[in-house]
């Protein structure tokens, strides 16, 4: 696959209409406030589920696109796959457990023993300096890391720590990053009670009379429109592999991940523009701030709350020498 030679940096607009678009678990499943401002939040960790969702839909068979953070997988076994198929050994010990480094701690003395006056590190069989990590354990690391990102799609797109002591593959960093999603707007968030006509044991029946109502709750925002800003590093894509036509399904991704993610909660949740700034040069032509400030979205009626799409507007400012302007979602 041809190489990734351009930075990229884009802007996500999204909305949700009567839904919950990323509950906070530790707040009663609430949307995702910023309690200083009340706008709302979704996670990046929540689009990125998102994008690995609709690539486990869009490729369930496609060699190199499978999804290493997928639903019950155990991490450890994702990555003995690279192990068996390479024909490794087990794997040694991740660089960030709790054994100590022989360089950097020292044995202690004996008791009522002083140190040696300038004590250096113990030699090891050649004479050199026994480091934690042999260097056939790092090769051997190295080999399942790239491994796992020639088969893991979200591997090589968003990075991921496989420094597990158990099939250890190091640590991958990304060339695709997200940030969180602020809403434009404040938020204004409602809670529904609603009614379900039956229960669970024959005990709550009983303690009903027959009645068999069970009460809960519900919680939705009206309307938000959200803003999310993404990064792609041509540097870091070519360390992990992601190439052209991973930037081509990376797009297709955030076009559609919404349309296969319905439910009671997310029914009206909708791409409204995907707003991307391409540089000639592979290390950027802007920053990226200074090309994010060229979006302005603002609403159309201020004596009103938003509550459709068609109630902001979007416009795009000037852009500087050597960028141009992509709109995958048009």
């Amino acid at each position: 696959m041809s190489q990734l030679q351009n930075r990229y940096d884009f802007v996500l607009l999204f909305d949700v209409k009567d839904g919950n678009p990323n509950g906070d678990p530790d707040a009663g499943n609430l949307p995702r406030v910023d309690p200083e401002t009340g706008h709302g939040l979704v996670t990046d960790v929540c689009l990125k589920r998102k994008v690995r969702n609709y690539v486990t839909l869009s490729r369930p068979d496609a060699e190199g696109y499978d999804i290493y953070v997928k639903e019950k997988a155990v991490l450890s076994a994702q990555q003995g796959r690279a192990y068996a198929a390479l024909g490794l050994k087990s794997a040694p010990a991740a660089e960030d457990d709790d054994t100590p480094d022989p360089e950097e701690t020292p044995a202690k003395p004996a008791k009522g023993a002083k140190p040696a006056k300038d004590a250096k590190p113990a030699k090891g069989p050649k004479g050199k300096a026994e480091s934690g990590r042999k260097a056939s354990d790092r090769d051997q690391i190295d080999r399942a890391r790239d491994w796992m990102c020639s088969h893991f799609f979200d591997i090589r797109t968003f990075g991921a720590v496989m420094g597990l002591k158990e099939n250890n593959a190091g640590q991958v960093r990304g060339p695709v990053q997200l940030t969180f999603a602020r809403s434009i707007d404040p938020i204004l968030t409602l809670e529904h009670a609603i009614t379900r006509m039956a229960v669970a044991t024959q005990k709550e029946a009983d303690s009903q009379g027959g009645d068999n109502r069970t009460m809960g709750r519900k919680n939705t925002v009206p309307y938000g429109l959200y803003r999310a800003h993404g990064f792609i590093s041509p540097q870091l894509a070519r360390q992990t592999g992601f190439a052209e036509k991973d930037l081509e399904l990376l797009w297709e991704s955030l076009r559609q991940m919404f349309e296969h993610d319905r439910s009671a909660a997310r029914g009206l949740m909708s791409l409204r523009d995907l707003i991307v700034f391409r540089h000639e040069s592979p290390l950027g032509n802007a920053p990226a701030h200074r090309l994010f400030d060229q979006v302005h979205v603002t609403r159309l009626h201020a004596d009103k709350p938003p509550r459709d799409f068609s109630d902001y507007a979007v416009r795009l400012g000037d852009l500087p020498a050597g960028v141009t302007v992509l709109r995958p979602a048009a």
